[in-house]
């Protein structure tokens, strides 16, 4: 079966929309979600993505530790991991539709977040070399990976082939 986890790191070498070097500008930087407090947005209200710390991942999806030579998924939902930085242009362009397609499948779909800077030993796992990069996880079978900003329908399209059947996303 081999290495799934050297398999994604692999797979991440071709660049994205941004490159993991920190911007020095600190205007730029904003306030960002943890999974102890909850980030209020304008039109959204109180967010509907979860702000994945490295422990929760471990918890939540999958326990790298334990399982270092195999996928062994922990959830009980698909899930898509948004990885991103605060100080990203183009992660700031997509969050908006993550909010929105995680309020659209709630209950069906778990959408997290995590940030780049604050979670460094989560990103050199899955080798993140440019953000935004999504990694969808289906309950059964093993993850993929997209790097760059996704429209609307880029994101239902992976959704609905890799994470839903086509009879769970029509009810």
């Amino acid at each position: 079966m081999g290495n799934i986890i050297m398999a994604l790191i692999v797979a991440i070498v071709v660049l994205g929309s941004c490159s993991n070097n920190k911007k020095d500008n600190m205007e730029n930087k904003v306030t960002t979600s943890t999974h102890k407090t909850k980030k209020k947005v304008a039109d959204y209200g109180e967010l509907a993505t979860v702000y994945l710390s490295t422990e929760d991942f471990k918890q939540k999806v999958m326990n790298y530790e334990k399982h270092p030579q195999e996928w062994v998924f922990e959830g009980s939902r698909p899930v898509v991991i948004d990885f991103y930085a605060t100080w990203c242009g183009p992660c700031k362009m997509t969050a908006p539709i993550i909010e929105r397609l995680a309020r659209q499948y709630k209950g069906k779909i778990d959408f997290y977040k995590v940030d780049i800077d604050q979670e460094r030993e989560l990103a050199q796992l899955f080798g993140i070399q440019s953000i935004p990069t999504f990694l969808f996880i289906p309950l059964l079978g093993q993850p993929t990976i997209q790097m760059g900003a996704m429209q609307m329908a880029d994101f239902e399209e992976i959704i609905k082939t890799e994470l839903l059947n086509k009879k769970e996303v029509s009810s």
